[in-house]
């Protein structure tokens, strides 16, 4: 093969160590131009922005302009890890973030992998890849840190879906050992990428003890797509430089302290609390279905009588046991779980015998329930050609629900879908519908795979579809599909999901237990506060190059006895872990108050960056009907009980009331409930009531750019102002 690649371009660089976390420069690379250049890294650009998703989003602003759109040439993928990224002495290490502007939202979007590909590229010398332009033929781009230059090839891969591309680029950039692949990692996407919004960015990570390439997902927001449009087939990085201390930490000593008590602490509680090392995350499975919150058949409902078939016991039986499943050195969560031999029963694979990766919870559910499959071994299928075809589980999933829905009701037909039969569980069908999407031909697979708020206007022009009943059980915010967790009886998750930054994704906050369950949110001001910190909680994994899994995911034993309720969600300890780990990389002087301090710098830069876009305003966080409570006669009717409880607690006697009135009351109600949580939410972040950061909030964080502050005074009117 490597005789195959012509070479089209090739540039040298000069080595950049480590040191402190950093390497001090990024990598750009213009594909339709050609051009490279290494760029640094300053001292106030890593106060600023950190790393991470914060250089993403710096470098992204630089780049691109008010007009620009996904697929304009100027448009960038972003990638970089931040200074903690490929630390080995702590768990869950080993992320990269990739920015750029979503096709499914038009704004900013950031997603995480983990993998190999973040670590390997700070080792190449680089904190961050920005690539941008389009090539005029299929690409693959290598950046080689063993001899220190990026380069160039036309691709010669006729089939370039992510297994098939991944797996031989392993082979033709290393010395073809078992071994040796483990020093090279590949970003890819695949064919249906090309035709649907919801690409992925598929990135690798070889598992010497299978002796396969193991794939990991960028997942949301489309970066597989941009990938695709800029006919880029892969992006490879490899480098031999890896050692002990990756980072040129300054204090060793304290990673190696704090590593070795989460590690201890993974050891004797993972089997009690998460089972991360066993189940995975399909831990979630039954816990979700007990609390109703697990999303079914389009998020109606958030239990099915069917859980068995899917619960975390069947998943684990699948799972491969006794296999460090890591997907960076260092980490015992050991997470990453992976179906071995597997044999493919559709498509273009089948008969081939497989390691499919996952599925995650996100994937059982998306895959799983919501579609209402209850057959764990055809979400495996659709998780393997998801991740092979390079598209998104999450949205997959809650797509195909809404086309399910959409379906059941009438709006479509066999007629519109060219013979297939989409009621809920018809896993055969649903199945020839993604193959259809990956061969990009078929008008009706194409349009489901252009998203939900686009198929809402494309079945209403096209089929005749009404669009006002679709956007009740459209389950999108700001164009990107919901997570797969039930949000109707939470109201702080409704804000979780629907006051975000770039879209209803798990990764902001997840506060249903807090809320609803336990009870520790009471107040609007208490569901603002929980709002304001663990959205920038969350937001520092994104800047470090952290997994957020080794944070809650198992707790110090005395974690719920020693903090008050409210404060043990935050897991004090563990919290202080980052802190020390970040000091000992860096040799800075944080404190926790910090943490949050750095990601509200980053966090109010990317609202301000979305505002440039034309959006982040108070009209861009819409939230669908079923995401506030039921829509249809079927879904109340299913809680009657619970659901005329919560129409009493809203000052409304349900008695006599038909169902139908039952539903609008209770809309209404949540209604007003939901622009009172935005009020408070945008007045604890310091935004005015249009949701826009204020100047003076900008000035108390030190981002008040004069460019920053430009698109502030553009947009910002003073009767959007809080009267104090």
């Amino acid at each position: 093969m490597t005789k195959e690649m012509k070479l089209i371009a090739e540039w040298s660089y000069s080595p950049s160590e480590v040191v402190k976390g950093y390497a001090n420069q990024t990598l750009y690379v213009n594909v339709g131009k050609q051009e490279f250049a290494a760029r640094p890294v300053s001292e106030d650009m890593k106060l600023k922005f950190t790393g991470g998703r914060g250089f993403d989003l710096k470098l992204l602003w630089d780049a691109v302009n008010e007009k620009t759109k996904w697929n304009d040439p100027e448009n960038e993928i972003v990638i970089s890890g931040g200074p903690l990224c490929g630390t080995t002495q702590y768990p869950g290490a080993g992320k990269f973030y990739a920015a750029f502007i979503s096709p499914l939202s038009d704004q900013t979007y950031d997603s995480n992998s983990g993998g190999h590909f973040g670590p390997l590229l700070k080792l190449a010398g680089f904190d961050a890849l920005e690539v941008q332009g389009k090539a005029d033929r299929d690409v693959v781009v290598v950046i080689d840190g063993d001899a220190a230059k990026v380069q160039i090839f036309e691709s010669a891969f006729d089939d370039i879906n992510a297994y098939t591309i991944t797996e031989e680029l392993h082979e033709m950039f290393s010395d073809g050992s078992n071994d040796d692949k483990r020093f090279v990692s590949v970003i890819s996407a695949g064919k249906a990428a090309e035709s649907s919004y919801w690409g992925c960015l598929n990135t690798s990570f070889w598992d010497i003890r299978r002796k396969v390439a193991r794939l990991k997902q960028a997942g949301r927001g489309g970066g597989g797509t941009i990938l695709r449009d800029k006919k880029i087939a892969a992006i490879v990085v490899k480098s031999h430089k890896l050692s002990g201390d990756i980072n040129k930490a300054v204090d060793v000593q304290v990673l190696q302290d704090r590593g070795n008590k989460l590690h201890r602490e993974i050891h004797d509680l993972d089997a009690q609390q998460c089972r991360m090392r066993t189940a995975g995350t399909p831990h979630l499975n039954e816990i979700m279905n007990e609390y109703n919150l697990l999303p079914t058949h389009n998020y109606k409902f958030g239990s099915h009588k069917d859980i068995d078939n899917i619960r975390s016991s069947v998943y684990e039986n699948l799972f491969t046991q006794g296999i460090p499943d890591g997907c960076w050195y260092g980490c015992s969560m050991a997470c990453a779980k992976a179906v071995d031999n597997y044999t493919i029963q559709t498509g273009p694979c089948k008969g081939k015998v497989v390691t499919v990766d996952g599925p995650e919870y996100e994937t059982a559910v998306s895959l799983g329930s919501n579609v209402g499959v209850f057959d764990p071994l055809w979400t495996i299928e659709g998780n393997f050609y998801a991740d092979h075809y390079g598209v998104d589980t999450i949205s997959l999933g809650t797509g195909l629900a809404f086309v399910c829905e959409c379906y059941e009701k009438g709006f479509i037909t066999k007629e519109h879908t060219g013979g297939l039969d989409l009621n809920f569980g018809r896993a055969a069908d649903l199945m020839e519908l993604i193959h259809r999407m990956a061969e990009g031909k078929d008008a009706f697979a194409c349009a489901v795979g252009k998203g939900v708020r686009k198929m809402k206007k494309i079945f209403s022009e096209r089929y005749g579809a009404p669009y006002e009943e679709m956007e009740k059980f459209g389950m999108e915010g700001q164009g990107v599909e919901v997570s797969e967790y039930v949000p109707k009886e939470s109201v702080a998750q409704w804000g979780g999901f629907f006051l975000t930054l770039k879209g209803p994704q798990h990764d902001e906050a997840w506060l249903i237990f807090m809320d609803r369950v336990n009870k520790q949110l009471p107040t609007f001001e208490d569901k603002a506060e929980a709002l304001h910190y663990f959205p920038n909680f969350r937001t520092w994994f994104s800047l470090v190059g952290l997994c957020k899994l080794p944070w809650n995911d198992v707790e110090p034993a005395d974690n719920a006895t020693k903090h008050r309720p409210q404060d043990a969600a935050r897991v004090p300890e563990h919290v202080q872990n980052y802190v020390d780990i970040f000091n000992a990389v860096t040799g800075r002087n944080i404190d926790k108050e910090e943490i949050v301090t750095m990601s509200e710098r980053v966090y109010n830069f990317q609202r301000v960056f979305n505002l440039r876009m034309g959006k982040g305003t108070r009209k861009d966080h819409n939230i669908p009907l079923r995401a506030l409570g039921p829509v249809y006669a079927d879904e109340w009717e299913a809680r009657a009980d619970y659901y005329d409880n919560e129409l009493k607690s809203a000052g409304v006697n349900p008695a006599g009331l038909a169902v139908e009135e039952k539903i609008a009351r209770l809309q209404k109600a949540r209604l007003a409930q939901w622009e009172q949580l935005k009020d408070t939410v945008y007045k604890r972040r310091g935004w005015d009531r249009n949701g826009i950061p204020t100047v003076k909030k900008l000035k108390e964080l030190g981002m008040d750019l004069p460019e920053v502050i430009a698109v502030v005074e553009k947009h910002a009117r003073p009767e959007d102002q809080w009267q104090d």
